[in-house]
């Protein structure tokens, strides 16, 4: 072994299969950039829990030498981006070198470690093409997370699925199983079938965790166009195609890694009937569960919140809650001029900019938005933030068109660098956490259980997680008579009004004139987002539904 690695904490009994997790992001602190969203919140959320449950897990990833991307602002206040080298004197040198093989050319590989005590994590191994061995072109593969070229895409496929299955026999860690977080790292499939030469070999160490119905994390590739990548290892192009069962040329990334676990997970309950109704028609599919995600309590949720919650103070609950919009103001502040009153209802609408979350649904119809910011009985304060994938022109006009909006009334601001610390100033600062996503595209959705734990009220479209948590009037707001309509213009301007009269019937004037109905409302909601939505709870139903031997079957 090239560099002698052995698990750096006793195990736990009930965790003591050996399992390697490969996802291409993961957000476990704001000074390691290699995250875009929600797919790295959730595992950084999971590579924490598993630190504090002592699981036998190490995680696989890719160090992105110029992250996602650094969101900025054009001299007009619209968005703006920019792409910075990353260096990070963190991370351990592990000295590791090996080859890959992409579209016929060596590419040497090596990896850097971050220790569990750095950030409270479970071993995390990053994989980089950034050397001196490799030409520009190959260099380039680990440079941005989600680059736009089909070529680059596929390259950084088969450094995190063989280079990851590669690195673990540098390393001799021989999992038991091998999670594929996302399709990924889809060309692990193939280098197991090399190494076993048995599809039900494969199986019955291969776990798979789909995250989304959208078409763009289901993603389609022409076979040949793989092929010539170097995505099926050392397979034969007939063999390639006989594994997959291709009748069209074309790999349907979700349906292999369907076909090739032995079990597979949906991110919640709601979920799982969509991906059930998606690949009902498909045979080969693999058992399918719904385990719910989750976000880590220890790193997200607010402990003096919790502490005033505990103790029945709902003085210090308040003053406690003021003195975090406080934090957050300033930064609303500094980044947009604008003075923001902790006493006044703050709605925020933080996330990844996507066309199916509709950060523009409060824009639907401008006369009604005007008039609940010029209420001044009962006034609100509106504030976005997200990041668009930075190629998505269609979001990031929508980021400008709020930047407009913003520029009008000085109650509204949007902020950039929706990273992890303004991710916690917005959760903790927010009265109202704000989640629209079009009915069925929100998988899971996880921002509200953070913002749940840090006293915020989520009023939301009754989609993902939301509906298993979610006790309208209790602990939350549930917009109601959503359906699922064939025209999603339709559909928005459905949900855009049935908000509205939710914000102006109820939740605002809740907050202004029955206080301690909303004060029970934010209690009920910290309480009841633990434990079921803390991660500890999903990293344990990973060992006891997911990775549990001898439950695999394919139906």
């Amino acid at each position: 072994m090239e560099f002698p690695f052995t698990m750096p904490y006793p195990i736990d009994d009930k965790y003591s299969t050996q399992v390697a997790y490969f996802c291409m992001e993961y957000a476990v602190h704001q000074a390691l950039k290699i995250y875009a969203g929600g797919l790295g919140y959730l595992a950084g959320s999971f590579m924490r829990s598993a630190y504090e449950m002592r699981q036998h897990i190490i995680g696989i990833g890719i160090l992105w030498k110029y992250g996602y991307y650094d969101q900025e602002r054009k001299p007009d206040q619209t968005m703006d981006v920019r792409f910075y080298e990353k260096k990070y004197h963190f991370l351990a040198e592990t000295n590791i070198r090996f080859t890959i093989q992409i579209a016929g050319h060596d590419v040497w590989v090596t990896a850097f470690y971050l220790p569990p005590e750095n950030f409270k994590t479970a071993p995390l191994f990053l994989l980089s093409t950034d050397l001196p061995e490799n030409d520009y072109l190959s260099q380039t593969i680990s440079h941005k997370l989600y680059d736009c070229n089909p070529e680059t895409q596929a390259a950084a496929a088969i450094l995190l699925g063989e280079g990851g299955a590669k690195l673990l026999d540098k390393l001799g860690f021989q999992p038991d199983i091998y999670h594929l977080n996302e399709s990924h790292a889809l060309p692990l499939v193939f280098h197991l079938y090399n190494k076993y030469q048995s599809v039900a070999d494969v199986r019955r160490r291969l776990v798979y965790t789909n995250h989304t119905p959208e078409p763009a994390g289901n993603l389609k590739s022409d076979i040949y166009f793989l092929y010539r990548m170097g995505y099926a290892g050392n397979l034969s192009l007939d063999k390639f195609k006989e594994l997959i069962g291709s009748r069209n040329d074309l790999l349907d990334h979700t349906l292999t890694a369907l076909r090739f676990a032995g079990k597979a997970n949906a991110v919640s309950k709601m979920h799982l009937g969509t991906l059930k109704e998606m690949w009902k028609d498909f045979d080969g599919i693999c058992e399918i569960i719904a385990i719910t995600n989750a976000q880590n309590y220890v790193y997200w949720a607010n402990p003096q919140l919790y502490s005033a919650l505990n103790a029945s103070d709902d003085g210090a609950l308040i003053q406690i809650k003021k003195a975090c919009k406080r934090m957050l103001f300033e930064e609303v502040a500094d980044q947009c001029g604008k003075l923001m009153d902790p006493d006044i209802l703050t709605i925020v609408f933080a996330k990844r900019f996507a066309g199916y979350k509709r950060a523009e649904l409060l824009l639907h119809d401008t006369a009604f938005l005007k008039h609940l910011l010029t209420d001044e009985k009962r006034p609100i304060q509106l504030i976005w933030a997200g990041k668009p994938y930075p190629t998505d022109y269609t979001a990031i006009a929508s980021f400008d068109s709020i930047v407009n909006l913003c520029k009008t009334f000085r109650n509204c601001a949007i902020l950039t660098g929706y990273e992890l610390n303004l991710s916690r100033l917005l959760k903790q600062g927010a009265d109202v956490w704000l989640n629209t996503p079009r009915l069925t595209h929100e998988a899971s959705g996880t921002s509200g259980m953070s913002a749940a734990m840090n006293g915020c009220v989520n009023v939301s479209i009754p989609d993902g997680w939301f509906p298993e948590f979610a006790r309208d009037g209790f602990n939350s707001f549930i917009i109601p008579d959503t359906e699922v309509i064939e025209h999603k213009f339709q559909q928005d301007e459905t949900d855009a009004h049935n908000l509205y009269n939710l914000l102006s019937q109820t939740v605002i004037p809740m907050y202004y004139d029955r206080p301690q109905e909303w004060l029970s409302i934010i209690k009920h909601s910290m309480a009841d987002v633990i434990p079921q939505f803390d991660s500890n709870r999903m990293a344990d139903e990973y060992y006891t539904a997911l990775y549990a031997k001898g439950g695999m079957k394919v139906i």
